[in-house]
């Protein structure tokens, strides 16, 4: 009896054509634009700079008359990444110095440099990039979860009639293209667009709302909101509002119901929004090129020079590279995470 069930199992178990279809077409996705060009640009992160076409030089080379094959790596990219790493990290997040580079004040650096509290910050403009990218898009993301979070409670609590209008409000702008409507707020941040015209009729002065950090956030919110409301309203929509009830009958009022019942309920929403968010927000160049300013340097813009301003592929290729495993640390440990829920679920 134990034999049979052993081998009912096994091929119970056993992957059939079709669960090799649903599982290959993913994974081969993930290999082809994914796996296949990281290897490509990491191969080219150990090489040198040449005046060639391509302009870099060959990892490896064959000597005929001997025989033998020579590999040739170079570090000097990465080593350029991580040159004075723990001075420049040391002045980045003092919080003297970060507080002089908010507000851009000064006086305030004077009062500083007089109590000896500010820090001497490295010339790595790698790290800073680094650190400037994160900060943003980790401000975008609480952005977008403080707005979106409300704007996909709602819709999950509307009258069925109305919920698929408003949803396609949502995604309409996706209809149009997303170098328009950047330039669309372009016209209407600027010292002579449309807002400040406006309120020049009532004799207030213009205000500086373009080409810096409050026109940066505004727009990166603006172009991600929906990444974030889109995933909260699958998860609100599946909350059951007999829980809610069970909880005001045993004496809740609506925020305690709310921290403890709808918020961890939706928290695989939130992470999946964050997630979608972040990541790209980390890597965006059109928005920050285009209202950013030049306080605002993030990963794309240095990518970019790298590449086409000073044809160094090896150089970008390395920063490309330290990028993306810096992005796939969040990414496992949301994985985990999810990992965790679904075996919480099976038990």
């Amino acid at each position: 009896m134990t034999h049979f069930i052993q081998d009912w199992l096994r091929l119970r178990l056993r992957p059939t054509f079709g669960s090799r279809m649903v599982i290959g077409v993913p994974y081969s996705w993930l290999l082809v634009l994914f796996l296949i060009p990281f290897f490509i640009v990491l191969k080219i992160s150990f090489a040198e700079q040449e005046i060639a076409i391509p302009p870099y030089s060959p990892l490896w080379s064959y000597d005929a008359d001997m025989a033998r094959a020579t590999v040739h790596l170079s570090f000097v990219n990465y080593q350029d990444i991580f040159v004075n790493f723990w001075q420049t990290l040391k002045g980045e997040f003092n919080p003297f110095n970060l507080l002089v580079k908010i507000t851009g004040s000064g006086s305030l650096k004077e009062t500083f440099a007089s109590w000896g509290v500010l820090s001497e910050t490295g010339n790595n403009i790698y790290l800073k990039t680094y650190i400037s990218s994160f900060f943003i898009a980790i401000v975008t993301t609480l952005l977008c979860l403080l707005f979106g979070y409300p704007i996909a409670y709602a819709i999950a609590r509307m009258n069925p009639k109305y919920r698929n209008g408003v949803l396609l409000a949502i995604m309409l702008p996706f209809w149009t293209s997303f170098l328009l409507r950047v330039y669309a707020w372009m016209g209407l941040l600027s010292t002579n667009g449309i807002i400040n015209n406006f309120l020049a009729r009532f004799g207030i002065a213009p205000l500086d709302m373009y080409y810096n950090t409050f026109s940066l956030l505004l727009v990166m919110v603006y172009a991600y909101l929906p990444f974030m409301v889109l995933p909260l309203y699958t998860q609100l929509i599946k909350l059951d509002s007999r829980l809610l009830e069970a909880s005001a009958d045993l004496g809740a009022g609506p925020i305690k119901s709310f921290w403890t019942i709808t918020w961890p309920l939706s928290r695989a929403g939130i992470i999946a929004g964050s997630m979608l968010v972040f990541i790209p927000a980390v890597g965006e160049f059109v928005i920050p090129e285009l209202v950013g300013g030049p306080e605002n340097l993030m990963i794309g813009k240095v990518l970019w020079n790298a590449f086409f301003d000073q044809n160094n592929w090896p150089q970008a290729s390395a920063i490309a590279v330290i990028m993306v495993i810096l992005l796939v640390i969040p990414i496992a440990l949301f994985h985990r995470y999810e990992t965790r829920e679904l075996e919480g679920e099976a038990s």
